[in-house]
């Protein structure tokens, strides 16, 4: 049996989740697909400070922050050509407008969910 892909390999992301559990999960499988660094925040201010500092290769982004939108951080994160995939419980009826063609995980989701959203977005081809 072979392991994950390495759809991530030597690639830095962003995580930005204010769950503790899931964003422990992500860092996993974030880590199982080869991920070179993850850096974690869990509100807005410190994502986009974490932003200013280092540039991501790719972002994983909670829609809601304990009742903050991450928004700006999206906005940002498309100013710099970074890509990002929403994470969400609320699926695609959580936001509208500018972001409604975004790629789009519903919580709860599977290795293999994250894996092909996250090739999807790096234009990978069978993950």
């Amino acid at each position: 049996m072979t392991g994950p892909p390495r759809l991530l390999a030597d690639l830095d992301v962003l995580l930005v989740e204010d769950e503790t559990l899931i964003s422990l999960l992500l860092e996993d499988m974030l880590a199982d697909l080869g991920a070179r660094e993850v850096r974690f925040a869990a509100r807005l201010g410190t994502a986009l400070a974490l932003l200013e500092a280092k540039r991501p290769d790719l972002a994983l982004l909670d829609v809601n922050l304990a009742g903050e939108p991450v928004f700006p951080l999206a906005e940002a994160l498309t100013a710099q050509g970074v890509p990002f995939l929403f994470i969400t419980g609320y699926g695609r009826a959580g936001f509208g407008g500018r972001w409604a063609d975004r790629d789009v995980v519903q919580k709860p989701f599977t290795f293999e969910v994250l894996t092909r959203a996250l090739a999807k977005i790096l234009g990978a081809e069978n993950p």
